[in-house]
């Protein structure tokens, strides 16, 4: 039973007292089958040392956390629960969605954790964060998704769209490290605060972290086209979806067309909902990210976008995204 069916039951005429006590046991509870997959990783730099968080996602010893946790290591050392300590490889970086995976050598099995699926997260549904902040290792805070969608921007200078908000405490130390649901579950991997604000720390969602890591695992980086944009998801009407003939329920609204981009070179312009790309539905930011891979780069697209009332197709020849290494 997760958290919202247990908080529904608990409702049902029970004490505050049990109320909280359901929630402490679903907390509890999910940390237990969780912690032993939290790592705190140490980084020897060439100037200074530093640290994180991350996490075992498969059972032969791969970890995610954030680029800017392993940026510029001459050395990591990733230590877990139990007291092991060993030397982990960098297998791929990518500082445009600032995730990084390593490998730590195992002979055996390891605890790991599930990745779940964040395109069913909803805003006040249970959020668990594990992590090492200022050096406490495998720490727990827990609050709840306070808004999703969001964007930041990332060390490149590349916009990260479908951005998770909660209000679990975070702090340095805790980048890298897993936000779970109740059952478990990574819903994102924990990037960012914002000092001096309370209650507003941020994760990547765990959707963009299953299609960046496969490319990280077989080429050590991600090969993306680039067409200068930024958006959010936002739902389509029945209406609206008869009327341009679409099967999809969402599309990516355009918030931000960059100079000198190839989407400003097609006509692409602020509040466009971007409906597809060569006749493939982007109903998500994470559709429009996965479809800008690198076999799009130097052809001609066909971008499909509802402007006002009118449904046009743009085109346009994304370049290829070539993020500044720090």
């Amino acid at each position: 039973m997760g958290a919202r069916e247990q908080m529904t039951e608990a409702w049902d005429g029970r004490p505050d007292g049990d109320i909280l006590d359901a929630y402490s046991e679903t907390v509890a509870a999910t940390v237990e089958r969780a912690r032993d997959a939290v790592v705190f990783v140490a980084v020897s730099g060439r100037q200074q040392q530093g640290s994180g968080s991350g996490f075992v996602f498969t059972p032969d010893g791969y970890v995610l956390t954030n680029s800017h946790v392993v940026r510029g290591a001459v050395a990591l050392e990733v230590s877990r629960p139990d007291g092991t300590r060993g030397q982990a490889e960098l297998v791929g970086d990518d500082p445009d969605s600032d995730l990084a995976v390593l490998r730590i050598g195992s002979s055996r099995f390891l605890p790991h954790l599930e990745l779940g699926d964040s395109s069913k997260l909803r805003v006040g549904q249970v959020a668990i964060a594990i992590g090492s902040p200022l050096g406490f290792t495998h720490s727990v805070t827990s609050g709840i998704v306070s808004a999703l969608g969001r964007t930041l921007r990332s060390a490149t200078g590349r916009m990260m769209d479908n951005i998770v908000q909660t209000d679990a405490a975070l702090n340095p130390g805790n980048s890298g490290g897993p936000l779970l649901d109740s059952h478990g579950r990574v819903i994102g991997v924990n990037t960012a605060i914002i000092r001096g604000a309370q209650s507003l720390s941020f994760a990547v969602a765990v959707n963009s972290a299953k299609w960046v890591v496969p490319q990280l695992l077989a080429q050590g980086r991600v090969r993306r086209a680039y067409i200068g944009l930024s958006g959010t998801t936002e739902p389509l009407s029945r209406r609206v979806a008869r009327y341009l003939g679409v099967a999809h329920a969402s599309a990516v609204r355009v918030s931000e067309v960059q100079p000198d981009s190839p989407a400003e070179a097609g006509g692409v312009k602020p509040d466009d909902l971007l409906l597809g790309i060569d006749g493939l539905p982007a109903a998500t930011v994470d559709d429009l990210q996965r479809l800008l891979d690198g076999s799009r780069i130097g052809k001609v697209c066909v971008v499909r976008v509802l402007r006002g009332a009118e449904s046009l197709f743009l085109h346009l020849v994304p370049a290829e995204s070539r993020p500044a290494r720090g």
